[in-house]
């Protein structure tokens, strides 16, 4: 398979007025990396998936998505997103599960906007795909925390996205829930090669999953496999030899 980077930034800068956020990040992101994004409360995490979104403005650097700077890029298709806080959809929000997921289509369309059976097919396929065909009909305001986030990675899903984004994705969830969850987005990215960034404060855990590590603290700290972490004298020394081993703990 031919490595293509589908997200690449380069010495890129962001501030908030006079606060500097992220300083001079560089990494590339290639098809088919699962990547986990730590670091610490305040580190420019979220900051940096909208700045790589086009959602925050950029102070210096330059962003390429599928190999075109992100002012050229038009294809977001291409990109599922699922924010940390779902403002697009509240858990009260009125509408069934195949009403959710059919807005990820609905967002793809020109105008007149309208739903065809071809549509309501491939919201049946993507909830059959992820095993949650039974809640199609069901208010999202009656499902659990675990099944309202499956819901909105069918709605990421179901445009057939080369990439999905999840900022923060377990944290409402139990245990047993968040393994399950954990489970499904690894089986696509191994199973249907979709890439995987996906932001966490549980950089143990997400080692289990994620082949790759990019832990930021408004600059670059590490990117990388996550066994070269793991064997790095550096990063020993700037993490202390007790915190690597909780990071590299349950990925080994």
């Amino acid at each position: 398979m031919i490595m293509q980077t589908i997200i690449e930034t380069k010495n890129l800068f962001v501030h908030y007025g006079q606060t500097e956020a992220l300083k001079n990040v560089s990494f590339a992101i290639d098809r088919g990396d699962f990547v986990g994004l730590a670091g610490p409360n305040g580190a420019g995490k979220t900051t940096l998936i909208k700045t790589i979104l086009g959602l925050l403005p950029s102070s210096g650097g330059q962003i390429e998505l599928f190999g075109k700077s992100k002012a050229n890029f038009n294809e977001w298709g291409k990109i599922g997103y699922l924010p940390q806080k779902i403002s697009t959809i509240n858990a009260l929000f009125p509408a069934t599960s195949e009403e959710v997921v059919v807005l990820g289509l609905l967002s793809q369309k020109g105008f007149p906007k309208r739903i065809i059976a071809r549509d309501l097919k491939k919201v049946d396929d993507t909830l059959k795909e992820l095993g949650i065909s039974n809640l199609k009909k069901k208010m999202l305001s009656e499902l659990s925390g675990g099944q309202q986030q499956k819901v909105l990675l069918a709605r990421a899903l179901v445009s057939d996205p080369e990439i999905l984004i999840f900022d923060e994705p377990s944290t409402a969830l139990d245990p047993e829930s968040r393994e399950s969850f954990f489970q499904l987005i690894q089986k696509l990215n191994k199973q249907k090669g979709i890439t995987v960034v996906l932001i966490t404060h549980d950089t143990s855990y997400i080692g289990q999953y994620a082949n790759k590590l990019l832990y930021i603290d408004k600059s670059l700290i590490y990117f990388g496999k996550f066994s070269d972490f793991c064997a790095s004298e550096k990063m020993n020394s700037y993490f202390g030899k007790y915190e690597q081993h909780i990071i590299c703990h349950q990925h080994n």
